[in-house]
């Protein structure tokens, strides 16, 4: 699975709700607001125009472009911090501040139904998109998944 095959599998609607939770802010915090810009192909990058642009986003993410993927990803993901920290500390991975080095062994942390048991300690305190969205990024990065998780009801 890649991770154009989250984006997609999570479907049009969970992928402007995901858009929707995207900090400007945060992004020119991080570094990502010029590099998502020119991704984006804006002439101004904001909030309303972000999420206008959704359903042209949208067909380029069925494209299955990595890049754009992960570039449209750490902006969401930036934009999340405070939900990623919660996950990350709920699960017992250690972490800074919602980041954890690559070479950390994270799959010990993710054992037996960690992800629908999560979404269900956070369901309704973070957006759900966003939630399912970094439980199946979260899956994906440590190579592991390879099956979309999408909570039922």
């Amino acid at each position: 699975m890649q991770l154009s095959d989250v984006f997609l599998g999570l479907g049009e609607q969970n992928f402007q709700q995901l858009l929707s939770t995207v900090s400007m802010g945060k992004l020119k915090t991080y570094q990502l607001y010029d590099r998502l810009k020119a991704r984006g192909h804006f002439v101004k990058l904001n909030s309303e125009s972000l999420r206008k642009a959704g359903p042209r986003l949208w067909a380029r993410m069925s494209e299955r472009n990595e890049e754009y993927a992960t570039d449209l990803a750490q902006a969401i993901l930036v934009s999340n911090l405070d939900m990623i920290r919660a996950v990350l500390d709920e699960l017992g991975i250690p972490h800074e501040d919602g980041f954890f080095s690559k070479d950390t062994d994270v799959s010990q942390y993710l054992q037996g139904d960690w992800q629908r048991r999560i979404f269900e300690r956070f369901e309704g305190q973070f957006p759900k998109a966003a939630l399912v969205f970094y439980l199946n990024h979260l899956g994906w990065e440590v190579g592991k998944q390879q099956e979309l998780f999408q909570p039922t009801g």
